[in-house]
């Protein structure tokens, strides 16, 4: 018999924005169906009214796509396992609900949340400390359940948990776990509403679209044995299971949604490439087999291997991120940096008569975040109000009265050259330099500091001559002059 096609689904609940650790559990299910040339299935799971947020569901379908997660199945796109919606599947659940109950496998329950809640009062003051369910309705009488059903009673049906034994299930990353069963509660599979619990719906959810590998975090560790006694009794194949730990912000606590920078779009918003944030999430629990870490998503899904991810916490490193992120910022070519550079360089910059090309193969190599490039090319309009120290530089020998002698060297080197580009503008800066007899960064830190007032900018003294164009860079230089002369 051949193999199954391999089918993984990502199934977030639309709830609000995504979540880094979503979007790690949504990369990984596509690598592993698109690594084994399978389909990689969308699923909403909305059937928590109480937590589900407008305009969520297209948070998704937006953000899978500005990542390249291409869905071969889902709502907007049909498939033959539709809908892809759980609250448009509700008629399914209620009747594999009940065939359970048929086959002795679940059971109604008509307490009451008065009653419940006095359960679990009591059960707290008793320092129970794996509260269940009392089992109270799990033995009715066939005349008792019809005689309650007739009288309209609310209930919901509760999966029969088997009492003695074990339950084993088996995991990618932990191997077999067995639990015993008496410490499994009798979970609610169908609620009073109607409504599915997750619990159940996600099981006959991905048995009816023929899901072969689940991804997860390893918080459903625990309910995994209550999956595999609910496909054991419908008969039903269980899937492959691949539990993931948990994103760490540190070595004790989890990345948090309280604790900031744990949305995918707060990394877009503070300037990090969809590519670089994609990369960067994939090796948060999955090693590459070589040195490399820089992929694109077609080298993803060539080097994803299942046997690489770790079932250790991954801590979230955000010095990492960012190297990686000016990794990709490098390897741009010089139009696809532009593209996405001018925006910010325009949040700053108002000439028209800079020579931008210049200026953006100077930010290019030193540019980690797109947020940064603002600050860095605020001089380019104006100089700013800085202090003479900024002149002093012990490596170079520089300090306010050796850069006014500087500066006025300059001066007449620049109102010489005729043919103002990159290439003459090195050429009689240096020409100077050598006829001076002094060390290179003598002259150019003064140059660049009375063309920027600033400490770091992108590009020395040269390539800010080119991008300010020649009058500017006079007119600040004879400031210079004035400022150090006081």
């Amino acid at each position: 018999m051949s193999e199954k096609r391999v089918r993984t689904r990502f199934a977030p609940s639309p709830t609000g924005y995504m979540h880094i650790g979503n979007l790690r559990t949504a990369i990984y299910t596509y690598l592993i169906a698109k690594k084994n040339g399978g389909d990689f299935i969308l699923r909403i799971e909305d059937t928590d009214r109480e937590r589900y947020v407008d305009g969520a569901v297209q948070r998704i379908y937006d953000t899978l796509n500005v990542c390249g997660l291409k869905w071969d199945e889902g709502p907007d796109v049909g498939g033959p396992v539709g809908p892809y919606i759980q609250s448009e599947r509700m008629g399914i659940y209620k009747e594999y609900a009940e065939q359970l109950v048929r086959s002795g496998h679940a059971y109604y329950c008509f307490c009451t949340k008065e009653r419940l809640d006095e359960m679990h009062r009591q059960q707290q003051e008793a320092k129970i400390s794996n509260m269940m369910y009392d089992r109270r309705c799990r033995d009715l009488s066939e005349e008792e359940i019809q005689k309650n059903l007739a009288e309209g009673k609310s209930y919901v049906i509760r999966q029969k948990i088997p009492e003695t034994g074990t339950t084993t299930f088996h995991d990618v990353l932990y191997g077999d776990i067995t639990v015993d069963n008496a410490t499994l509660d009798d979970q609610i599979l169908l609620k009073a509403d109607g409504l599915p619990t997750y619990n159940f719906a996600n099981v006959v959810d991905d048995h009816l679209m023929g899901i072969t590998h689940v991804v997860r975090g390893n918080e459903y560790l625990s309910s995994t044995p209550k999956y595999n006694l609910l496909y054991e009794a419908f008969g039903w194949d269980i899937p492959e299971y691949i539990h993931v730990e948990h994103i760490m912000r540190d070595s004790t606590h989890k990345l948090s949604k309280r604790d900031g920078d744990a949305y995918f779009g707060d990394f877009v918003e503070k300037g990090y490439l969809v590519p670089a944030i994609m990369n960067y999430i994939a090796l948060l629990g999955w090693a590459p087999k070589g040195e490399n870490e820089i992929f694109s998503l077609d080298e993803l899904v060539q080097e994803f291997d299942i046997g690489g991810l770790s079932k250790a916490p991954a801590v979230f490193d955000p010095v990492k991120m960012k190297a990686i992120n000016a990794e990709y910022i490098r390897r741009l070519s010089h139009d696809e940096f532009k593209a996405l550079a001018m925006p910010y360089i325009r949040q700053t910059v108002k000439r028209e008569d800079a020579d931008f090309d210049v200026l953006l193969d100077a930010l290019q190599p030193r540019t980690e975040l797109l947020t940064d490039i603002p600050e860095k090319v605020d001089f380019i309009d104006e100089v700013p109000e800085y202090s003479d120290e900024l002149y002093f530089n012990k490596k170079m020998k520089t300090n306010a009265e050796t850069g006014l002698e500087a500066l006025k060297m300059i001066l007449p080197v620049l109102e010489g050259i005729s043919d103002w580009n990159e290439e003459t503008v090195h050429a009689a800066l240096f020409a100077e330099i050598e006829k001076q007899g002094v060390k290179n960064g003598w002259m150019l830190w003064p140059l660049r500091t009375a063309l920027s007032g600033k400490a770091m900018t992108p590009g020395g003294g040269v390539e800010l001559c080119v991008i300010l164009g020649k009058d500017e860079s006079i007119k600040r230089v004879k400031a210079g002059i004035e400022k150090l002369s006081k």
